[in-house]
């Protein structure tokens, strides 16, 4: 069985001509999205797409697919992960302190005496630096800054990073 990554979820369909609309979450959008990418839309079984066409509105990216010219025709996808093929993710270098998102989503996040903060759902990417989205049992998600100040390490073989929370970042903090 094929392993994927998810690189955007459709979240609705626009307008009448099968444009999708896509909340990328993904470290190379313009690779990812370009025109004649294979795609595949996580259904059970994932269906494979090839990316006909796309642009950006607003904080989406539209896409359309070949084959499907019509709302009717992607209107079951909306709410579906888009990913792609590991077996085909290419991976160039990184720099240091540069990481693939695959590699941060999941994991955990630690504060430097050793406690639990909670797992990274998702990251935001938000002008000068991204943000790690962390959820947390009984709590509400916390948005961590991935600046040095804030995200003291990362090992990503250990699925881990530790952290140094600033003072009124917890948004459960009495």
């Amino acid at each position: 069985m094929p392993e994927y990554y998810p690189v955007g979820k459709i979240v609705n369909t626009h307008g009448i001509r099968g444009e999708v609309r896509v909340m990328a979450n993904t470290d190379f959008p313009d690779e990812r999205f370009k025109k004649g990418a294979k795609l595949f839309v996580l259904s059970q079984p994932a269906k494979a797409v090839t990316v006909s066409s796309k642009r950006k509105h607003k904080d989406f990216t539209l896409l359309t697919f070949e084959g499907y010219g019509d709302i009717n025709e992607v209107l079951p996808f909306k709410g579906m992960e888009l990913a792609v093929d590991a077996a085909t993710l290419e991976t160039a270098p990184l720099k240091q302190d540069e990481f693939y998102y695959k590699d941060i989503i999941g994991m955990d996040i630690k504060t430097e005496d050793g406690t639990l903060v909670g797992q990274v759902k998702e990251i935001m990417e938000l002008g000068p630096n991204d943000v790690w989205v962390v959820k947390r049992t009984g709590k509400h998600d916390l948005l961590l800054p991935f600046i040095k100040s804030v995200v003291l390490t990362v090992d990503v073989n250990a699925k881990t990073a530790t952290v140094d929370i600033p003072e009124g970042l917890d948004p459960d903090e009495d």
